[in-house]
């Protein structure tokens, strides 16, 4: 893990990390169910699982992880794996 200088911050994607799915009808989430896991793994894994999901359907999923201030919130929406996903490749 970095130092956390304020002026770089850094991402530690080899830390532990949930994809999850929301169960859903019609493409929609349902807000009175809970999410379950797909798979398990680092926050690297995790993000290129969620990016090989179709695109359509990505707003169901979210990754659980330990929040790495100020990047990396304890879960991500898919807006955020997204740019995640940006960041590592540029890295």
């Amino acid at each position: 893990m970095g130092d956390g200088s304020a002026t770089e911050s850094k991402v530690d994607f080899s830390a532990r990390a949930v994809l999850q799915k929301w169960p859903s009808l019609g493409n929609q989430r349902r807000p009175d169910r809970t999410p379950y896991q797909v798979s398990e793994g680092t926050l690297d894994a995790c993000i290129s699982a969620f990016m090989q999901k179709p695109a359509p359907s990505r707003h169901l999923y979210e990754i659980r992880t330990a929040a790495q201030p100020p990047l990396v919130t304890d879960i991500l929406s898919p807006e955020h794996v997204i740019e995640l996903s940006r960041l590592r490749d540029y890295l």
